[in-house]
């Protein structure tokens, strides 16, 4: 017997070159939470997503002093932010004096995020934080992300 999965999953993707920074990147982010249902009512999962963006946007501009790639995917139960950038090399945790205005951001993502991993490659590496909204598998529009209407009450 064959089992069929099936998986559906809506994104979204743009480049920010360095001379954008990462207004821009929080902008586009923030414009593109509004159509997920569950951001108007999780106000501090967007917070955190829109700061985790800024944070691994600025990341990539300043130590690998290149555009920084960023993808969006909800795939119903975790908002996936991946930010690319053109350095091979994968980050090390530093401890961060209390002074130091810099080392701060990979630590702020882990401490949003529920998850988040470096994914290596031969030129670049990226950077990908999952953040789970509390409810919310549906767009506004009203259907789920199998294309199904939404129910507000038992079938």
């Amino acid at each position: 017997m064959v089992r069929v999965l099936e998986l559906r999953a809506v994104g979204w993707a743009h480049s920010f070159p360095v001379a954008a920074g990462a207004r821009a990147a929080r902008v586009w982010t923030a414009g593109h939470l509004e159509s997920l249902d569950w951001a108007r009512d999780a106000p501090d999962t967007v917070h955190s997503v829109l700061l985790a963006v800024s944070e691994l946007v600025t990341n990539a501009h300043v130590h690998a002093a290149s555009t920084a790639h960023l993808v969006l995917t909800w795939d119903g139960r975790c908002l996936h932010v991946s930010v690319a950038d053109a350095d091979p090399n994968l980050p090390r945790p530093r401890r961060s004096d209390e002074r130091a205005t810099s080392g701060r951001g990979l630590a702020i993502v882990a401490a949003l995020a529920d998850t988040w991993d470096v994914h290596p490659g031969e030129h670049r590496k990226t950077i990908t934080a999952c953040f789970r909204p509390p409810g919310g598998t549906q767009h506004r529009d009203g259907t789920d992300l199998h294309g199904t209407e939404r129910r507000d009450g038992p079938p």
